[in-house]
């Protein structure tokens, strides 16, 4: 996936711009970034505060690895049967 070219405090920074009124277009406008980019960081960070947004990040890391180690596992599991299976 490919990593953000903001960091968690600008993002913070744009959020708390546009809540205090600042349009979007034009926070868009003047930190180069799409429309899209920021509904989706307000949809993911609103209401959030500067070490919610780090743990939640912690927690993607996290839920990352536990999907690789399950599938891994899955597959493993997978061809242990299938071997199995010839023998008998």
């Amino acid at each position: 996936m490919k990593k953000s070219k903001y960091s968690d405090a600008q993002i913070m920074s744009i959020l708390k711009q546009a809540k205090n009124g600042v349009p979007v277009a034009a926070l868009c406008r003047e930190h180069g970034m799409s429309s899209a980019s920021f509904y989706k960081w307000r949809s993911n960070y609103g209401g959030m505060d500067a070490s919610l947004m780090a743990r939640m990040n912690e927690l993607d890391e996290e839920n990352k690895r536990l999907k690789k180690m399950y599938a891994e596992k899955s597959m493993q599991n997978d061809l242990l049967k299938e071997a199995l299976g010839k023998t008998w």
